[in-house]
């Protein structure tokens, strides 16, 4: 009797292993929220990340076209803009080194004929960043106004 008893447990733990070879739908529901809600966090981080990457490759711009516009001037006797123009543009300073990273919007140097420049750059993100001929990279609101000096 209990060898009776073994044998038609084992045939129905048989069939249960056989008929068990997928996830029910319960399971697979909890498995697509919770990716659901790790995308949900993830993502807007992502894109802020995103967002100062542009800003830093702004920033690192402006650093290489002060080194360009430097160069422009002291090839062309200390003058910071061409005969007839009062601004260089990106495609100026091509010659000295500098190609810029396709992030902006608006790119302006601005000089005065006395040495001093403003280099100013809006980056894809919307933010003004400037730097001056005696300083370093700055947030600001808009481009350049007139250099003086």
């Amino acid at each position: 009797m209990i060898s009776a008893i073994h044998k038609s447990m084992a045939a129905k733990r048989d069939r249960l292993e056989n008929n068990e070879k997928g996830f029910t739908l319960i399971e697979l529901l909890v498995v697509v929220l919770i990716i659901g809600i790790l995308s949900a966090i993830a993502i807007p981080v992502f894109l802020g990340q995103q967002n100062q990457a542009k800003d830093a490759a702004a920033k690192s711009d402006l650093g290489n076209a002060k080194i360009a516009v430097i160069s422009y001037a002291t090839a062309n006797n200390g003058a910071y803009f061409s005969t007839g123009t009062t601004n260089l543009v990106a495609s100026d300073l091509s010659t000295y080194g500098f190609t810029g990273s396709n992030n902006t919007s608006a790119f302006t140097v601005t000089a005065s004929s006395a040495g001093a420049f403003c280099i100013s750059e809006k980056s894809s993100t919307g933010n003004w960043f400037k730097i001056l001929d005696s300083g370093g990279v700055v947030a600001g609101t808009a481009a350049c106004a007139a250099v003086t000096g």
